[in-house]
């Protein structure tokens, strides 16, 4: 799971033009929105490996995938927004955010 969110996080500095197409136009500044978070995956994928930061960072992710599933009702609404990614693709993103959820709900300790 930290290797995903790591690795997830760095691409908003190598490829962020990519998540620029896809943020929702009615957030203000999407340039810095698309660094901060992708900084913010890195950092909880960080914690995510750190025994003692493990449960702090699943709470972030689970936040910040709930928050991210915005993004993804967003591309719904029409052509412009889904960024020339097919429909159905858009759609089956909605339950593997849910799956995505679930999983990090599956990390935390007791």
């Amino acid at each position: 799971m930290a290797a995903l969110y790591i690795m997830a996080g760095a691409m908003h500095f190598i490829r962020p033009k990519m998540y620029l197409r896809v943020m929702p136009n009615y957030l203000p500044n999407p340039k810095a929105l698309v660094l901060w978070s992708g900084f913010a995956e890195i950092v909880l994928g960080i914690g995510v490996a750190v025994p003692q930061t493990k449960n702090i960072a699943i709470y972030g992710i689970i936040t910040m995938l709930v928050i991210f599933l915005l993004v993804h009702v967003y591309m719904l609404k029409g052509k412009k927004e889904a960024a020339g990614i097919p429909k159905w693709i858009l759609i089956l993103r909605i339950p593997l955010q849910f799956g995505l959820i679930y999983w990090a709900f599956a990390y935390l300790n007791p």
